[in-house]
């Protein structure tokens, strides 16, 4: 990637999002919702997560947040993201979701996005999955895990490739 890519924001040709939760992978296929199961949204992977924080899986732009703080929108270089926590989480109208972000704003990895209230969320007979798809997968020739079992804010999860 040369200096006028960079600036320019594009990805490189291997762009890696990294764990946004800490907790548990959930490949793709195990994803308890077939709209991101299938790769409907495009190509995905989930976390259980430990706590119910969900960070910026790199630097980026919140493009878009719901009503129902359930899911937050980035765009990352070319990539666009979509972060959503929890399965069937919108019929919750926002109860024990909180925003930490507003549209608009620049994130750098490990900020802080929104948090999920786990025990609310269980209660309610919501799975507490936590979701990333690149949107936009398509655009790219590969998205691969690059992580399972266990892993922590920060660690390599995705790797995009041109």
């Amino acid at each position: 990637m040369g200096l006028f890519d960079f600036l320019k924001g594009k990805t490189s040709p291997d762009n890696v999002l990294t764990a946004f939760a800490d907790g548990t992978v959930v490949p793709m296929e195990q994803i308890p919702d077939e709209v991101f199961s299938q790769g409907i949204m495009g190509t995905c992977c989930g976390i259980e997560s430990d706590n119910g924080k969900v960070y910026a899986p790199a630097d980026g732009t919140v493009s878009q947040l719901t009503d129902t703080l359930h899911a937050v929108g980035l765009t990352i270089g070319d990539m666009e993201v979509l972060i959503h926590a929890g399965v069937d989480t919108v019929e919750m109208n926002g109860e024990g979701f909180t925003n930490a972000v507003r549209e608009g704003q620049t994130v750098k990895k490990g900020d802080l996005l929104l948090t999920m209230d786990l025990e609310k969320v269980r209660a309610a007979g919501h799975p507490a999955t936590v979701i990333l798809a690149v949107t936009n997968s398509d655009d790219f020739a590969a998205v691969e895990a690059e992580a399972s079992g266990k892993v922590r804010v920060g660690d390599s999860l995705l790797r995009i490739r041109k």
